[in-house]
């Protein structure tokens, strides 16, 4: 099997649920007494929390560009980036290292080609619902997207980064996603995308009226096709 890096850490709490569902599908394609070859660069996610102006974001890169190296160094084939967020600076990374770097809105997109879902919702973050670096790499695949709803946006950002990084999950955030998402199968749209690797804590995937595309799960599914791919 092939070594993968995880760059980790943000949250430590999406960081662990990576890490469970990686091992997770590897024992199940090559029984219980295998776990998966891994590099994990844990970050302080404290230097990298909320960032939103140029300098901040170009330190961003720094440190994530600098962890990528270290993870290259230390053996892995190819790097999963485990936050939505921080795949703004996916370019400054895949130029530091030698060794490929999955997208996590690639994997995605073509998970959602393939279920030939034409349109769908995003939800996560500020700044992946709404600036189109994100945006435009699930278009990319074919996907129309509904336009961000500015209220919404701004409760998923107070949820995600108040709660759900802290590891806390509450019923009202588990009720306020269901209303959410009650709310954009009226516009129409096929399906809604996960574009905040903790938001499966609060979104049963599989019990809801709309398909749910969990960024999470799939990023770590295709992170395992890499760990048991052909060299």
């Amino acid at each position: 099997m092939r070594k993968i890096g995880l760059i980790g850490g943000m949250s430590w709490v999406s960081t662990e649920l990576y890490y469970r569902r990686i091992n997770t599908k590897v024992q199940q394609a090559r029984g219980h007494d295998f776990s998966a070859p891994m590099v994990i660069e844990s970050l302080d996610f404290n230097g990298l929390i909320r960032t939103t102006d140029k300098p901040a974001w170009s330190e961003a890169a720094e440190i994530i560009s600098s962890a990528a190296k270290r993870v290259e160094q230390a053996g892995a084939t190819a790097i999963l980036i485990a936050a939505n967020s921080m795949h703004k600076v996916y370019d400054e990374v895949v130029d530091a290292v030698s060794i490929p770097v999955l997208h996590i809105a690639d994997a995605v997109g073509a998970r959602m080609k393939a279920d030939e879902i034409a349109s769908a919702a995003l939800i996560g973050t500020r700044n992946v619902m709404t600036e189109p670096w994100y945006r435009q790499r699930l278009i990319e695949h074919g996907v129309s997207l509904l336009p961000p709803d500015m209220d919404r946006v701004e409760e998923l950002d107070r949820i995600i980064y108040d709660e759900l990084m802290k590891g806390i999950v509450r019923r009202d955030a588990e009720r306020t996603l269901k209303t959410f998402i009650t709310n954009i199968d009226k516009t129409g749209v096929k399906a809604v995308v996960l574009g905040c690797t903790e938001l499966d804590l609060i979104v049963d995937v599989n019990a809801n009226i709309l398909p749910i595309y969990d960024s999470t799960t799939i990023h770590a599914d295709a992170g395992v096709e890499w760990i048991l791919g052909a060299d």
